[in-house]
């Protein structure tokens, strides 16, 4: 099993940045698949960015260019950097992990775009 703990996330005004953490309880080296999904109110879960071991980052359309993924081994900890921030961005997020072929998901963390 792999446990995941989110946070960073917050209020924010449009066009600032946000950093949200996601600590694994398993070395990082070892998943499969680490991702960012985010669920907006009325909305489906949707990917956002996915970092799958040995290969670059994939982002979907509306975040390419302002979200970046990254990952810190020796913290077990990936991170999801977030610049530009729009209104339309005002989401849960959540962390989620792919380890021994089963999905792993964080608790969330509330992130609000508004002036």
């Amino acid at each position: 099993q792999v446990q995941l703990v989110e946070s960073g996330g917050g209020l924010v005004m449009p066009g600032n940045s946000l950093r949200l953490s996601c600590a694994a309880s398993k070395s990082i080296d070892s998943i499969f698949r680490m991702g960012w999904y985010r669920q907006a109110p009325g909305k489906q879960r949707e990917l956002i960015t996915a970092l799958t071991n040995g290969e670059h980052p994939v982002y979907t359309g509306s975040v390419k260019g302002r979200f970046t993924i990254s990952g810190d081994s020796a913290k077990n900890t990936v991170y999801l950097q977030m610049n530009s921030l729009k209104p339309e961005d005002t989401a849960v997020y959540y962390c989620n992990a792919i380890y021994d072929g089963k999905p792993y998901w964080g608790q969330g963390t509330q992130v609000t775009v508004s002036v």
